[in-house]
């Protein structure tokens, strides 16, 4: 007899109940000097909130990648799919990377998680030489990955599917 893998479970709609408890959305102190408020909203191909999602991301703590300490931040999505973070800027990986978060997004009917980026619109030339981004062929596409200054901090929206679908990774 052969034994197949199974495929993994979807997510189902209980992430608010099961994981909202564990949210982490401060990375750094709200009040500190290089804090900064990382936002945006999870839509669907139909361009729809997704509010039952969760955004995670990882990044170092403090210019200094390779010495700086890892951190990791959960966001459950609301009603309106939006989620927020607060943070500071990652310094260069390597020095050949930009400035940028790890970030991965659970959703229903995903079987497995999506990873994409985050860079920070402020790093023109260090975004210029990343070599992440230098192997997105489209512009357009790679405006997905980064974010936007906005009032409330930096705007990152994550769109699952479709026209605008936000550049994804495979790990």
């Amino acid at each position: 007899m052969t034994v197949a893998p199974t495929p993994s479970q979807t997510v189902g709609p209980f992430f608010r109940f099961a994981m909202d408890w564990m949210a982490d959305r401060s990375l750094v102190p709200p009040a500190g000097p290089d804090a900064v408020t990382v936002w945006g909203q999870v839509t669907d191909g139909a361009g729809e909130p997704v509010p039952d999602a969760v955004v995670e991301v990882y990044q170092a703590v403090g210019r200094d990648h390779d010495r700086g300490r890892a951190v990791f931040g959960r966001s459950c999505t609301d009603a309106g799919g939006a989620y927020r973070f607060v943070t500071a800027k990652p310094g260069r990986v390597d020095d050949r990377q930009a400035p940028h978060l790890e970030v991965s997004v659970f959703a229903r009917g995903l079987l497995q998680r999506l990873w994409t980026r985050c860079y920070f619109p402020d790093e023109g030339a260090a975004n210029a030489s990343d070599p992440v981004l230098q192997r997105i062929a489209d512009p357009d596409r790679v405006a997905t990955v980064i974010a936007r200054p906005d009032p409330l901090g930096l705007r990152f929206d994550i769109c699952l599917q479709g026209d605008h679908e936000t550049v994804f990774f495979a790990w």
